[in-house]
This record gives structure tokens, sequence and C-alpha cells, in this order.
């Protein structure tokens, strides 16, 4: 094992691939399924997340080249600062926090809504209500407790984290078999229909949901300084993971659409659990694809806390954040202070009940595609200011692909704005969204500015007092 800057290299193409796979994956095939399935049909939630994926496909290698060239904890954060100075780092930065933050917060809601399915007596201790969700104490138990345990893993090492990944993916990945197979010998083209419903609205429903529920591919770029491969693959495995992720998205759409019909659909709370017990006509199987289900939630929350927290120490160690969030664990070299605030804040989610669920998938979103647009303009800056950087993995069409990305990206945060029809919802996720950039002005507006450069961090250190050298 390597160090590198404090951390230590351990992670092989295997755990690369389900760090990040399992990152993307996560619950919303579950709990989300009936409502995209209700505003665009199968087929054209199919088609959404294929043409989704291909936009994330874009901005994947855009990051695959940054990421081969610049393999250090905290992705965004280095390209930022190389490319666009520390102002605009920070923007990159701070958004992609949230995005984090939101997902994690996500999965901490997610696990007591499953085991409701499981278990629908476990409601206890009536606490009160949010927006007409009544929240009771035994279930924000499981989501805050959860937390804790997940946060606990990471504390302790990148390794029993990464080994825990691996194990949950393999178990949610067999989950997908069985539902596919289900859906070839107990599938209907009948309940499929009608294949596509809602028009471009339903399709654009779909659509704005793809930048929370693909964002997870850019862990590997936050983990970068703990991977034991070389560079150029490291690149390669990010676009790779993209596609997976894309194909899973399209195959769990069709999937369930061919066994519920659109009604029965529209009525499950968890359309995915109740297509696989009809699909093999067991109660049985639809706890177990539950049980995926709540595999992909403990690879997403994993995944979020070893990425959100590392993102969180690379900003703290240059100086934009304050000094303790880079305290790295004298003995199991993890960020340890900046895993417990991720892990913290998520605890907090399941205060607010199931109505947290919508709100953390549109007010990340529009972050996560903040984030990406400005990861896009590092990547076209630094293509024309130092085409002579070293770049293990070249992107092919370099200036045209992120011309490309960028646009379609853009085009994706339009969705989010007032008068379209997938738009942030007033007061709740605007209040999120207002909240998160209000703080992060604060940061900002004490922020030195540094040109951007190869030796901009560096810059940035020496500016701000009690930074590391």
């Amino acid at each position: 094992m390597v160090e590198n800057g404090g951390f230590l290299r351990v992670l092989g193409r295997g755990d690369v691939l389900a760090l990040a796979f399992g990152a993307m994956i996560g619950f919303g095939w579950v709990v989300l399924t009936s409502d995209f399935l209700a505003d665009a049909g199968p087929g054209g939630a199919a088609l959404a997340f294929c043409v989704g994926g291909v936009v994330v496909a874009l901005v994947g290698l855009c990051y695959a080249e940054l990421v081969s060239a610049m393999p250090l904890a905290g992705g965004e954060h280095h390209y930022g600062l190389r490319a666009l100075g520390s102002r605009g780092a920070f923007v990159a930065s701070w958004a992609m926090l949230l995005g984090y933050l939101s997902v994690a917060a996500f999965e901490a809601v997610s696990l007591p809504q499953t085991l409701l399915y499981l278990f629908p007596d476990m409601l206890a201790g009536r606490m009160w209500t949010v927006s007409g969700y009544e929240v009771h104490a035994t279930w924000v138990a499981v989501g805050a407790g959860a937390a804790l345990a997940v946060t606990a893993v990471n504390y302790l090492g990148i390794r029993p984290a990464s080994v825990f990944q691996s194990i949950a993916v393999l178990f949610l990945l067999a989950v997908g078999v069985l539902l596919l197979v289900g859906s070839f010998t107990g599938g209907s083209g009948e309940d499929m229909r009608p294949l596509f419903r809602g028009g471009a609205g339903g399709l654009f429903n779909v659509l704005v949901a793809v930048p929370f529920l693909f964002v997870g591919f850019d862990v590997i770029p936050q983990s970068a300084a703990e991977i034991k491969l070389p560079y150029r693959q490291v690149g390669k495995l990010l676009v790779v993971s993209v596609a997976c992720a894309a194909l899973w998205y399209a195959l769990i759409m069709l999937t369930v659409g061919s066994g519920l019909t659109a009604g029965e659909a529209a009525r499950a709370d968890l359309a995915s659990a109740d297509a696989m017990a009809g699909l093999w006509d067991s109660r049985t199987m639809g706890n177990i694809l539950v049980a995926g289900g709540i595999a992909g939630i403990l690879t997403s929350w994993n995944a979020f806390l070893i990425g959100g927290s590392r993102l969180l120490y690379a900003m703290a160690e240059s100086g934009m954040l304050p000094r303790w969030f880079a305290r790295l664990h004298p003995r199991f070299r993890t960020p340890a202070h900046a895993v417990l605030t991720i892990g913290g804040l998520s605890a907090l989610a399941p205060l607010f009940g199931r109505p947290m669920l919508t709100w953390l998938v549109d007010a990340g979103g529009i972050n996560i595609v903040v984030g990406y647009v400005v990861v896009v303009l590092c990547f076209l800056a630094l293509r024309r200011r130092e085409p002579a950087m070293e770049r293990p993995f070249r992107t092919p069409a370099g200036p045209a692909l992120g011309g490309a990305a960028l646009l379609l990206s853009l085009g994706l945060g339009v969705l989010y704005l007032p008068g379209m029809q997938a738009a942030l919802v007033w007061p709740q996720e605007w209040a999120i969204v207002g909240a998160w950039w209000a703080v992060g002005a604060v940061f900002l507006w004490r922020l030195p500015r540094v040109a951007p450069g190869a030796d901009a961090e560096r810059r940035l250190r020496a500016s701000v007092p009690g930074a590391a050298s």
C-alpha cells in the first residue's frame, strides 16, 4: 500500500467499479419507479434514462481526462483551481458537496420507508406532521441509527468501506438478474401499454431526476488518491460505470412495466417490489427485491460518504473551509471530521419524513448540474490553456465533445427553473438551495482571489492564514 498525501492506495479495479456503480444505483430504482412509469410509461422512462445516460457519459468523459491528469482527493476542487482559480473551484465544490450530502440524506429517509414494506406495523410514537406526512419516532430511529452505522464504517477506513461496498453490489446485481428473469418468464406486453405516455412533459419529468440518480461516477475522482491503478484505467472505469448505470435504470423501467399495469404501478408504494412479487407470483420474491433495494441504499450511502467527505477535506485543506474538516485520523487515514459531519447531517433528514425524498432529489439535482457545468468548463479551459499537460486518458474529439457536454448540461439545468414543468417546488426545495448558497456566499466572500494555474492551490494556501503549507 502506497501513501499519497496521507491517504492509502488500496482500491483495485473491482473496488472502483463497485464504488461508482453502487453509488449511482442507490434506491431510486425502487422508491421512484411508480412516479417515472406514471409520468412517461415504461418505454418513455427507459428512453429518458438512455438520453440522460448519454448526457452524463459526455460529462463523464470530461471527468475521465481530468482525473487521469490530477488524481487527487477532492476531484472537482482541484480541477477548478487549476482551470478557473479559487472562485470557480469553490462554486464547483460547494455545488457538488450539496449533491453528495443530498444523496446521503436521501438514503437516510429511504431506508425506513423501505422497511415499511417489510414491516407495515413498525410505525409508533407519532412526533409531528410534515407536508401532510406523519413522522414517527420508530421511523426516525431507523434512519438516524443506520446513518450512524454507515458513518462508523467509513470512519474506520477505506478498506472496510470498500469490502462492504463490493459485497452489497454483488447482492444487488443478483436481485436485478432475478427481476429480469421474472420479466422474461412472467411479464406481459399488455401491461406495458401504453409504452409512452405524457408526451415531452412526461419525458422531462423523468429526465430531471437523472442528475440526482446518476451522480456517483464522480465519487471516483473524489477517492482518486486511494486508487492503486494506472490513471488511464481509472478514466476508462469511470465511463464504463456510467454505461452500466444507464443500462440498469432502463431495464428496471421495462421489467417493472411488464409486471404491473399503469393503474397498479400508480397505486403501488414500491412498484419494483410489487412487480417482482407479481412476476414470480411470490410475496417472498418481492421481499427479496426490497432487500436488494436496501443493499442499493447502503452502497449509495457508503459511496457518498466517501466522496462527500473527501471533497469536504480537500476544500478545508486548501483553506476554503475551516481547517478542522481537513484532519486525517492518525490510525485509519480517513478524513475523520469530514466523515462525521456528512454522516451527522444525513442523520437529521428522517426528522422531516417522506416528503424529504422529493425535496432532496430536486434540490440536490440542480446543484449537481451546476457542478457538472463547471467541470466541463474546466475541461475546455485546460485543453485551450495547457495543451501539453500530461493526460494519461485523453478524451477523443475533446473540444467538440466538451462543447456538447456543456450545452446538454445547461439544458438539464433549465428544467429546474421557474416556469418549467419540472421546476423546483416553492418554498421547500428553493429554501434548501437558497440556504445552502447563503452559507456558501459567506465563505466565498472571505475567499482570496487566486488566478488559475498549476500552482493555484499552493498560492491559495499561502494567502489563507492557518491553511496547510
